[in-house]
């Protein structure tokens, strides 16, 4: 049996519950972590929240994130209350020469933390929604399912992305391509304000009136411009969508993937749509229609009437009999439906670029190595339409990369730990190759995974965006406190 369908055998240590075996991987780190001897105690007189050092109970549960595969193992971690604990951490960090890393939500880190002072910000979870100007502030340990919750009695959605799981804050630093993007744009778009702690232990207001640059920056800069402990963000009036998924069985892949494919050249500019091709795990929790099946799931969103909804969708929902369709009116606070992202914490392994133009010759090559009857340890594939607002920038500006792909392709690896290192690199490595001739140069901070490289992650911005960033963080982190980036950058 191929090693990459280890980890859905029902006996396999990777199909069993995870919660349990973070901690387990945390305490065997810390265990083999020196012991430095920092004030800690200092610390803790200045701070409300806990500071933990290794060894201290609750540690593992507090540095626990959604990507198990990511472990944290830094000198001390605290968990800030308030945006004053997060300045006392980050001055601390400033005269003891700590590098500082930042958790909230836990989706973001695809590195390990072995050293530093690691700042938690996910007890930052304040909400309030002004009906009237219809802005959100948000604090930054709070996660969009609750923003849209917050929002569906008034009528008002935020512009998210694919998962209400994530951090809300987290993804609008990246940018934010959602379901949404082609109608209505990026995340970022919609942000009005940020408070900041900056590398000096300020707490700073960016916006377009105060420290433009650094608003500018966190619009889309994703990391090392400081911490975020707060979020205001525009709203928009939208109660409900045509929206949904279609799955189609394993025989039907080809013929999914090249109808959508000619489908988008002339696809109107307010639907987004998207394909996966996906291996469905033989698990209870997946629903019957598709367990255990390698498939391919169309994704469908159009903020407009049911008609018109319908008229766009329906040459897309019948390329094939479908296994599950649920595409229709759907309301905007259950738009994680549309693409049903888990939201249980796993091992993660990704990787995701950009793409300049797809064409059927694309579809043949993504089929060689994805496709029906092709074994991969590549458990899931999509294929993203972008363009549309998503294309253009807000008038003031902004530091979003990845505007000008037509398309982003993201894989998803089997999540076992073992195929991490050599396995699913290996086989990404082939199918990248293969699409070469249609990647654009530039991608997304949010979608490019773990930075392989200095010039991986330059390609996460357009250069002259990437070369004021350089000197946005330079001003408000002088120290170089807030690591970003790839090791050894």
């Amino acid at each position: 049996m191929r090693q990459w369908r280890y980890w859905s055998r029902p006996e396999s240590k990777f199909a069993r519950c995870w919660h349990s075996y973070l901690p387990l991987c945390v305490h065997r780190v810390y265990c083999l972590n020196v012991s430095f001897a920092f004030p800690l105690d200092e610390l803790r007189g200045r701070v409300a929240g806990p500071v933990l050092a290794p060894g201290d109970d609750g540690l593992a549960d507090e540095v626990s994130g959604f990507n198990l595969a990511t472990s944290f193992a830094p000198v001390a971690a605290v968990g800030a209350t308030n945006d004053a604990d997060v300045a006392e951490a980050v001055r601390f960090a400033a005269r003891h020469s700590l590098p500082v890393r930042m958790l909230a939500t836990g989706h973001g880190p695809a590195e390990r933390v072995t050293d530093g002072l690691l700042v938690v910000t996910k007890r930052l979870t304040h909400l309030d929604i002004d009906a009237e100007t219809r802005i959100a502030t948000i604090g930054a340990g709070l996660k969009w399912e609750a923003v849209q919750a917050a929002g569906a009695p008034l009528g008002l959605t935020a512009i998210t992305g694919s998962s209400p799981d994530v951090g809300a804050v987290g993804l609008t630093l990246g940018g934010g391509f959602g379901p949404l993007a082609r109608s209505h744009g990026v995340a970022s778009d919609y942000a009005r304000s940020f408070r900041v702690v900056t590398g000096g232990g300020e707490i700073v207001t960016a916006s377009a009136n105060e420290n433009p640059d650094l608003f500018w920056a966190l619009r889309g800069g994703k990391g090392g411009l400081g911490i975020v402990t707060e979020m205001r963000i525009q709203l928009v009036d939208l109660p409900q969508i045509f929206a949904g998924a279609a799955i189609f069985d394993t025989p039907h892949i080809e013929t999914v993937l090249r109808g959508w494919i000619d489908w988008t050249a002339s696809a109107p500019d307010d639907v987004t749509t998207s394909v996966a091709i996906i291996r469905f795990p033989d698990f209870d929790t997946v629903p019957e229609p598709i367990r255990g099946h390698h498939a391919i799931a169309l994704r469908f969103a159009y903020p407009g009437d049911v008609e018109d909804g319908a008229r766009w969708a329906e040459p897309l929902r019948t390329l094939a009999p479908t296994l599950i369709d649920t595409i229709g009116p759907l309301p905007t606070s259950k738009m994680g439906l549309i693409h049903s992202d888990p939201t249980d914490p796993l091992p993660a392994w990704d990787l995701g670029l950009q793409l300049s133009s797809i064409d059927q010759d694309l579809a043949t090559a993504i089929l060689d190595h994805v496709g029906a009857g092709v074994e991969s340890p590549l458990m899931i594939t999509e294929l993203r339409q972008l363009g549309g607002r998503a294309a253009i920038d807000v008038p003031e500006g902004s530091a979003v990369g990845g505007r000008s792909g037509r398309f982003s392709l993201y894989t998803i690896g089997v999540p076992n730990p073992e195929l991490f290192e050599t396995v699913l690199p290996t086989s990404a490595d082939r199918l990248v190759t293969a699409i070469a001739p249609w990647t654009s140069k530039e991608t997304n901070v949010n979608f490019a995974g773990r930075f392989r490289s200095w010039e991986h992650f330059e390609s996460a911005w357009p250069a002259p965006i990437f070369e004021r960033l350089v000197g946005v963080r330079t001003k408000y982190d002088p120290l170089g406190l807030f690591t970003f980036g790839p090791k050894g950058g």
